[in-house]
């Protein structure tokens, strides 16, 4: 599928891996994780610090799927608002959905202290404005969940918001445990910690055509008829997870997005919150690191790429006129943009672990706009299956 259109910021940015390493003979390993993007190198990540040996493969040039097209801003809140998602999977389960995505983020954060790696991750409130009277009653109803459950949440007024952000909305959300990454840089730095440290391989422009599984085995085979054999399969290829299964578990969105040149600080928001409203879809905003502005949304559901890709230019337009009723004195300029492809659920919830028609292999499938966050939790869960640490209440299962 093709997943992205445009210049994603973070591929030029960082340019590509210098990694072009194929798969030419039969292997054997113990865990094979299909996808190298973030959700495959986290797993690598947990696998690798357990000391289970394991490979990486994609169709691809290493790491250049939807992790380069991903905004990477790390909140806490799911899409669905807490109060919904009760009402849709139970107030334990939803508020435990809440609290894991809030531990995640301080888990990303470790890992990058621990192997020392630059990804340009940085802690950064939110702001969740409302977008008009109907998400202001939505955001009162919200705010009053999140403190019920010791959720971190503060409420502003329309008074708060002008003369602490001059901006003039008539309420929000805000709380100061979310935070921002480059994730390309990131997935990438752990990729090459892993390579020099714990003996990963990871094998670009190898595509898995045919997966058999038996007893205790499951071996993957390319288009080059090369075989993989490995006790467990860890599929982490995004939003193309639909080739590997025989149900339909989400709904393709395309996202768009754009990067401004870079901007006076003067000229950007006190503590370049996230921002994100209560309008769907909705907009999104947060800074880079050299101050310019990313900014995106108005997604629309995916039909095809040549679809997607004519609406590039009206989307770019939208979004500028949607930021500029939010931000009407600023200077922006557009410099670069893409439009990608991602997947949601119903719920709101990826979908993790194990499928009774897929024996031996464990699903990584962080459908959603908290995809790296989810990331995080799949590869945590999916190191304790492995262990033998089995979760009875998977909140993520297929099935639920």
């Amino acid at each position: 599928m093709d997943l992205k259109s445009g210049l994603p910021f973070w591929l030029i940015k960082n340019g590509l891996s210098t990694n072009y390493k194929r798969l030419e003979n039969d292997i054997e390993t113990d865990v094979l994780i299909i996808g190298s993007g973030i959700t495959g190198a986290l797993v690598a990540h947990f696998l690798c610090e357990n000391n289970i040996k394991c490979i990486i493969v994609d169709k691809r040039m290493e790491s250049t799927g939807s992790t380069t097209a991903s905004t990477a801003q790390l909140q806490y809140e799911i899409d669905e608002y807490l109060f919904d998602l009760i009402e849709k999977v139970g107030e334990k389960n939803a508020v435990k959905a809440y609290k894991m995505c809030l531990e995640s983020i301080s888990t990303l954060e470790k890992i990058v202290k621990d192997l020392k790696i630059d990804a340009d991750f940085k802690r950064i409130p939110s702001l969740y404005l409302a977008s008009d009277a109907k998400g202001k009653k939505d955001l009162e109803r919200e705010f009053e969940t999140r403190k019920q459950h010791g959720l971190p949440v503060e409420y502003l007024s329309e008074k708060q918001l002008v003369s602490k952000y001059n901006i003039k909305r008539i309420a929000a959300l805000y709380n100061n445990e979310s935070a921002q990454v480059d994730t390309y840089k990131f997935c990438q730095a752990i990729l090459d910690y892993h390579r020099k440290h714990s003996g990963l391989e990871v094998y670009s422009h190898t595509n898995i055509t045919q997966i058999k599984s038996s007893k205790n085995t499951i071996t993957a085979t390319t288009d080059k008829n090369i075989s993989i054999k490995a006790k467990k399969i860890v599929a982490a290829p995004g939003f193309e997870s639909e080739s590997l299964l025989d149900e339909k578990v989400m709904q393709l969105e395309s996202t768009y997005v754009l990067v401004s040149q870079p901007m006076h600080p003067e000229d950007l928001w006190k503590e370049k919150c996230l921002i994100w409203e209560t309008a769907r879809p909705y907009l999104y905003i947060r800074t880079t690191e050299d101050n310019r502005i990313m900014v995106g949304g108005f997604d629309e559901p995916f039909q095809d790429p040549k679809k997607r890709d004519a609406l590039m230019d009206k989307k770019n337009k939208d979004i500028l006129k949607r930021f500029k009723k939010i931000f009407p004195e600023s200077k922006i300029e557009m410099d670069f943009y893409w439009c990608g492809t991602f997947g949601g659920t119903k719920d709101g919830l990826p979908y993790i672990g194990e499928h009774k028609k897929h024996p031996n292999m464990y699903f990584a499938l962080g459908y959603g706009g908290n995809g790296i966050t989810f990331s995080v939790i799949a590869a945590e869960m999916i190191k304790d299956m492995y262990l033998g640490k089995q979760d009875e209440e998977n909140i993520y299962r297929f099935g639920r």
